[in-house]
């Protein structure tokens, strides 16, 4: 691998990452916040809903593998630059052709999401070796920081502008492009076929280490937890009887909970010795406290928000970190994401799905508490077993000298 980048150069890169990172997960909590305008516009019912949540997540599973192949071709910069065009091209196609567009905006931008999710672990072990935590919390910190905002403002913003879903989904297309304006110096000036070590090299032998399958078992699980709140949060707290802008500010807050967790969750795990307990502690926190969201009285729901948006942002900062700590290089952190995310979030899919199928069948949420339970113990274990202070075995497949 080639050193890390000259100071000025590194800390311009990471400006980019950190607005690149900005723009991974609005499309979840704008769906979500204006899901019961969109079945109500459209004409959707509970299964198509569930499907809509659970299309980002399926298309982020089933596209993760071709990031490090892509990387490998064109380089890690414009691999994300794709990554960005994706987005916004999904995002702003979400509010045209109808039923149509929503589906194959959402896929779309999904796409983008799975390449960028694999590529940024990369990007840290390769460029801040030395800040490897640091970056990992201000990244992660960045990612739910734009899921908060979208859960606040998407619904005021779709009122002010007369009731529009259609334009208050295509508006997030906008911070995709401010982003991509400010990637596109730094991807094209990086050579199609990077020298220096600085492309990602094929790995093999993820697969048959116990360690790799269970960073990837739990960076699944915790997704597929995060995505039911991510998804159907505000939904539930306006079944519980919140108004909407009320749901989204409860949602915004929970998420906000989660920027702070992301920032100083990878700081105070670095320093330990393994991560196993912490792993057990934050899926407990996250899944108790949605599930007394859905369960416990209403004047519970706003402290209930604050502890469940710690656990679930200390969840999904360390899944990341973890790729990171037990990767010996760039090469391996790329493909464990990819592999992590692969199978990860195809198993994350069924979260929001059978949320969905649950309330369609039961006409509420409290049906839903079971398969919490159920994620949650299984994240716990998880965690537990990846946790242990150790590196995965994979051999990384070095190119011959031409």
């Amino acid at each position: 691998m080639s050193p890390p980048a000259p100071r000025k150069a590194a800390w311009l890169t990471a400006a980019c990452l950190l607005l690149l990172a900005a723009n991974l997960r609005p499309l979840f909590p704008s769906t979500a916040i204006l899901l019961p305008e969109l079945i109500q516009a459209l004409n959707l019912n509970g299964a198509q809903a569930g499907y809509l949540t659970t299309l980002p997540v399926l298309c982020m599973g089933l596209f993760a593998p071709l990031a490090p192949r892509l990387a490998r071709r064109t380089g890690i910069e414009r691999t994300l630059l794709l990554v960005l065009a994706l987005i916004v091209i999904g995002t702003a196609l979400r509010g045209t052709l109808g039923v149509s567009g929503l589906f194959l905006g959402t896929g779309l931008a999904g796409a983008g999401i799975a390449l960028g999710n694999v590529l940024l672990p990369s990007l840290v072990k390769r460029d801040f070796p030395a800040r490897a935590a640091l970056m990992t919390g201000l990244y992660t910190m960045s990612l739910v920081g734009g899921a908060a905002l979208a859960a606040a403002i998407t619904l005021p913003l779709t009122r002010a502008l007369g009731e529009r879903w259609d334009l208050g989904l295509a508006l997030w297309a906008i911070p995709g492009i401010t982003a991509l304006a400010a990637w596109a110096p730094i991807a094209l000036r990086t050579p199609a076929r990077p020298a220096g070590g600085r492309h990602i090299l094929p790995v093999e032998g993820l697969w048959r280490d116990g360690l790799a399958r269970a960073v990837t078992l739990f960076m699944g699980l915790q997704s597929a937890l995060a995505y039911c709140v991510l998804g159907w949060m505000a939904p539930i707290l306006r079944d519980r009887g919140l108004g909407g802008t009320e749901s989204g500010l409860a949602t915004s807050l929970s998420i906000l909970m989660q920027v702070a967790a992301c920032l100083l969750t990878p700081m105070f795990a670095s320093r330990c010795r393994d991560q196993r307990g912490l792993a057990v502690f934050l899926a407990t926190a996250a899944t108790l406290a949605l599930i007394g969201m859905i369960l416990g009285p209403r004047w519970s729901i706003w402290p209930l928000a604050v502890v469940q948006g710690i656990g679930q942002g200390g969840l999904f900062a360390l899944a990341v970190l973890l790729i990171v700590l037990r990767s010996g290089d760039a090469h391996v952190a790329a493909h464990l994401s990819s592999m992590s995310q692969t199978a990860g979030y195809l198993l994350a899919a069924a979260g929001p799905l059978l949320i969905g199928v649950l309330h369609d069948r039961a006409g509420n949420f409290r049906t839903s508490t079971g398969l919490l339970i159920v994620l949650g113990v299984c994240t716990a274990l998880a965690g537990w077993r990846a946790g242990r202070n150790a590196l995965v075995r994979a051999t990384v497949i070095r190119e011959p000298a031409s």
